[in-house]
C-alpha cells in the first residue's frame, strides 16, 4: 500500500514537471521550444513504461478539463489545434522510453537511455506528425510537415534527450528510486 500511494505521488509530480515544462520554453524565432520532451524522458526513465505513460496521461488529461499547464492553456478546444497529436503523443513517447530503457541489450547506461530516448522521440513523432498534418486538413505538403513539425525541433529534442540520458542513469543508482519503478 505505502508503494502504491508513492508510485501515485510520482505520477503526480512528474504530471507536474510536464507542466512546468511547458511553460519553460527557449524562444527561436517564430517557434519555441519547451522542456515537455525533457520531462517526459526523465518520467519513462525513473517511473517504468506504465507510471511514465500515467504521468503523461494525467498531464493531458488535466489539460483537457481546463486547468492551464498546456502552452497556450487548457481545455477541449485544443483537439482542434494541429499541435495537440504532440500531446497525445507524450503517452506512447514516456511508455516506449520506459521500456526500452528496461529492455535494450546495451551495457552502459547512458547510451542505453539515449536510445530509449531515440525511440520514445519516434513514438512522439509517430503521434504528432500525422495528427498536425490532418488537423491542417493538407493544406500543408508531407515534406512541410516532416520539416516545419519535426526537422527544426530535432537538435534540440536530441540535446534534451542527451541531458535526460545522462541524469537518468546517475538517478537510476539511487536504489531508493528504483523500488518505486514499474517492475519488469
Amino acid at each position: 500500500m505505502k508503494h502504491s500511494v508513492k508510485r501515485m505521488l510520482l505520477i503526480a509530480l512528474f504530471a507536474a514537471l510536464t507542466a512546468v515544462g511547458a511553460f519553460l520554453r527557449v524562444p527561436l524565432g517564430a517557434i519555441s521550444f519547451t522542456l515537455q520532451v525533457f520531462f517526459t524522458c526523465m518520467a519513462g526513465i525513473l517511473l517504468g513504461p506504465y507510471c511514465g505513460a500515467a504521468s503523461q496521461a494525467l498531464y493531458v488529461l488535466l489539460g483537457l478539463l481546463g486547468a492551464p499547464i498546456f502552452t497556450e492553456g487548457g481545455g477541449l478546444m485544443y483537439f482542434a489545434k494541429p499541435t495537440f497529436g504532440f500531446l497525445l503523443g507524450l503517452i506512447p513517447m514516456a511508455f516506449a522510453v520506459g521500456l526500452a530503457a528496461d529492455r535494450l541489450p546495451v551495457k552502459h547506461d547512458r547510451l542505453r537511455l539515449l536510445l530509449a530516448g531515440a525511440i520514445g522521440l519516434f513514438a512522439l513523432y509517430a503521434v504528432g506528425l500525422p495528427y498536425l498534418y490532418f488537423v491542417l486538413g493538407g493544406a500543408w505538403s508531407v515534406g512541410k510537415t516532416l520539416v516545419s513539425g519535426c526537422l527544426i525541433f530535432l537538435p534540440f529534442d536530441a540535446l534534451k534527450l542527451g541531458c535526460a540520458s545522462i541524469l537518468g542513469a546517475r538517478l537510476l543508482r539511487i536504489p531508493s528510486l528504483l523500488a518505486f519503478r514499474d517492475k519488469k
